[in-house]
């Protein structure tokens, strides 16, 4: 099968950790590289955001990535970037005219309305994988949400319009069809996990501190994402390091000012000597740090999925995270981890002294959090895409037979 999979800001081969970097750059990389192994021929159409990066990369997973040229050839906000997608549409229409896939896969909004575009005026049967609803964004952040005016009517339209759409969990199932969207045409496919590269076994990071326990918290470095109530919950954590992975690289730390409000934080809360910001970890090193925490802490206010808990447990690290979005699915409380309210510093806090002060309770979760990992491989995840792809083109077939006979 040709999958063209579109993925307008979230490009597979970006650095992760900076604000518009995080779990859909690695949900479309892995996706591909999965789909590659199963012999499916795999393109993915990302938005140039470099004028010295080449058109076309051919990786060494098996998969090509193609820069799109839609907009200035420079790094932008993601919520900037609504104006150049049909000019993304129309190099897609272009291309694909040439070179036809048998289905389009969308990921995010944005990337929706330029697959909507091209494959509409080709007949080219696509999905989409929204990763993120405006209307759940704006629920959590009002006035601080960002996104553009028009997306919560555009997603609502390009749901109706897409051959399915593939939600990461059945919190987003729910909120899809709250919106509108006919339950039928909803797969729920989750996002995976590398478990050739997380695993229990392997180099483990070393502790330069002299703390007794490690605490783990990785995201982009944006608000939701709840690196200050870890910070907050650290205070009633004794004995204990909180090492805070993602944002700028290091030596940039005092130019980002979501560093500069979490330093403030802990200095207030008399933590600074015990939050270690790292910045980015690259994919090669993640797992050795993971696996060197006595548990990690995953406390945003909402998460449409969540990868960092899958790598955890694949790794046997007990998570405490927020009972939010994609971690419901994940997280299993009181077996793999923890399930707490967003944004109650306090109840991570507990959750984490449990774990911390019960060894045969942490030895009972790493076993079952390595367990239920495996029901996350990439592979599992790949087989159970092509199998929504291929439901779509059973019934593009059918439609087309019924008109036929007509």
């Amino acid at each position: 099968m040709k999958v063209a999979l579109v993925s307008e800001h979230a490009n597979p081969l970006a650095a992760l950790g900076g604000v518009d970097a995080g779990g859909q750059n690695v949900h479309v990389a892995e996706l591909a590289k999965a789909l590659a192994a199963l012999g499916h021929d795999v393109t993915v159409y990302t938005r140039r955001d470099s004028a010295t990066a080449p058109e076309t990369v051919t990786t060494d997973a098996g998969f090509t990535v193609v820069h799109v040229p839609a907009g200035p050839p420079c790094s932008i906000p993601k919520d900037d970037m609504l104006p150049h997608m049909v000019q993304f549409g129309d190099f897609l229409a272009d291309r694909w005219s040439v070179s036809r896939p048998d289905v389009a896969h969308a990921h995010f909004w944005m990337s929706g309305i330029a697959t909507r575009r091209a494959a509409e005026r080709l007949d080219i049967p696509h999905a989409i994988t929204f990763h993120a609803l405006g209307e759940v964004k704006r629920r959590y952040q009002g006035a601080a949400d960002t996104s553009p005016r028009d997306r919560i009517p555009i997603e609502r339209e390009l749901a109706c319009g897409a051959g399915r759409v593939i939600a990461t969990c059945s919190d987003e199932a729910f909120e899809l069809t709250r919106m509108g969207t006919d339950r039928a045409r909803i797969a729920v496919v989750p996002c995976g996990v590398d478990l050739d590269m997380f695993g229990p076994t392997g180099p483990t990071l070393r502790r330069p501190t002299e703390q007794q326990y490690r605490v783990v918290t990785v995201g982009r470095m944006v608000r939701r994402k709840g690196f200050a109530t870890a910070i907050g919950a650290l205070a009633h954590i004794p004995d204990a390091e909180l090492v805070v992975v993602g944002g700028p690289e290091a030596g940039q730390f005092e130019k980002d000012p979501e560093v500069v409000r979490l330093t403030r934080t802990a200095v207030r809360l008399g933590v600074r000597d015990r939050v270690r910001f790292v910045g980015q970890v690259s994919r090669e090193n993640m797992p050795s740090l993971l696996r060197s925490a006595d548990t990690v802490v995953c406390a945003p206010w909402y998460e449409p999925f969540g990868i960092v808990p899958l790598e955890a447990m694949a790794c046997g690290v007990p998570v405490v995270a927020s009972a939010v979005g994609g971690l419901l699915d994940t997280v299993v409380d009181g077996r793999t981890g923890t399930l707490v309210p967003p944004r109650d510093a306090l109840s991570v806090a507990n959750a984490v002294n449990r774990l911390l002060a019960d060894h045969s309770l942490r030895q009972s979760c790493s076993a079952e959090a390595q367990q239920r990992a495996h029901r996350y491989s990439w592979s599992r995840i790949a087989d159970d895409t092509v199998r929504v792809y291929s439901r779509i083109l059973r019934t593009v077939s059918e439609t087309t037979a019924v008109g036929e006979s007509r």
